[in-house]
């Protein structure tokens, strides 16, 4: 396949997951945050399912925002992998940050993509190295020169953000990338 038609498909891609946000989103404002409902909240059985919804809601526009251009660019990055690692990379990141949240999180609702967006980071940062090859090398140095800044919000700060999810969503792209960058 020629890089334009996959670059299509790829940002088409990227701009139906954009599109998915922004319609829950607007949907979250005009229900007044009914829809958070379906967040992660840890050790509650009633909420254990919510590991696939919590990453597609939002606090406030404000809160999507900062985290859909990471997202989005990221995504796209681990793309480059090929649609297969970049499915088990994604399912990886889900599935261990939100039980990993979910077992051990302080006891608020967890939402917000910023648990993937730091699940892609880590994949990153390491899927290079573990490929060997030298374009995947190349992203690895520089989303950790551009991006390793992130690394402070793995960090508790505010009451208000889950450092949880991040840090928890960083291991899960760690452990993402040594099982399916090869």
């Amino acid at each position: 396949m020629s890089q334009i038609p996959l670059l299509k498909k790829q940002i088409r891609f990227l701009a139906i997951v954009a599109a998915v946000l922004i319609v829950l989103e607007a949907i979250n404002i005009f229900t007044a945050n009914s829809l958070n409902q379906f967040g992660l909240v840890p050790r509650s059985l009633h909420h254990l399912g919510y590991i696939f919804t919590a990453p597609f809601l939002h606090g406030s526009p404000t809160h999507l925002m900062t985290n859909l251009v990471p997202l989005l660019l990221f995504m796209w990055l681990s793309l480059q992998w090929g649609t297969r690692t970049f499915t088990l990379t994604t399912l990886t990141i889900f599935l261990l940050a939100g039980i990993a949240v979910w077992l051990f999180g302080r006891q608020a609702y967890h939402i917000g993509a910023s648990g993937v967006v730091y699940g892609y980071f880590g994949f990153l940062v390491l899927g290079g190295f573990i490929s060997k090859k030298i374009p995947y090398i190349i992203i690895s140095v520089l989303v950790a020169i551009l991006y390793g800044g992130m690394l402070v919000g793995v960090l508790p700060s505010k009451s208000f953000i889950s450092f949880e999810y991040h840090l928890f969503g960083f291991i899960s792209g760690l452990i993402a990338a040594w099982a399916w960058a090869r």
